[in-house]
């Protein structure tokens, strides 16, 4: 079977959160649990929007990939770096590199899609106009990309 390969541009993250992993998020194995993962880059997510004045009720996941490179275990406290990339007219992609800071080491990477949504009408829905000037970090990254929307 072929292996997820994620790839990332040079420095995309404008964005950290610390999270420690708790006991109850590892497995049998004594190890950071997948479905743990994927809670804790939910809430590195939530903060990052949240910081910057996004609501994650404007939003809504249409996918995740993550590609795990090194185990955590109970008690590790986890960098999450977040950025975005291939933004598109109805929203893009958020990315993740998680590493332990104490040894340096890259836990995973993830990228977690999304779309804006408006759930009364249960429909996508064009990125506000706003959406990008929010991030100045990545505004002349995505520049000419925003012109085309």
């Amino acid at each position: 079977m072929a292996r997820l390969h994620l790839d990332f541009p040079q420095n995309p993250f404008f964005y950290a959160t610390a999270l420690t992993v708790r006991v109850t998020d590892v497995n049998a194995a004594h190890h950071l649990a997948n479905d743990s993962m994927i809670s804790m880059i939910s809430e590195a997510r939530a903060r990052m929007l949240f910081e910057y004045g996004v609501s994650i009720d404007d939003i809504i996941v249409t996918d995740l990939a993550t590609v795990y490179r090194a185990e955590a275990r109970a008690r590790d406290q986890l960098r999450f770096e977040v950025g975005l990339m291939d933004l598109n007219k109805y929203g893009g992609d958020i990315i993740f590199r998680i590493t332990r800071p104490a040894d340096g080491t890259l836990i995973a990477l993830a990228k977690s899609g999304f779309v804006f949504f408006d759930y009364p009408s249960r429909k996508v829905i064009a990125m506000p106009a706003d959406f990008i000037s929010r991030f100045p970090e990545v505004n002349v990254l995505f520049a000419t990309m925003h012109s085309r929307l």
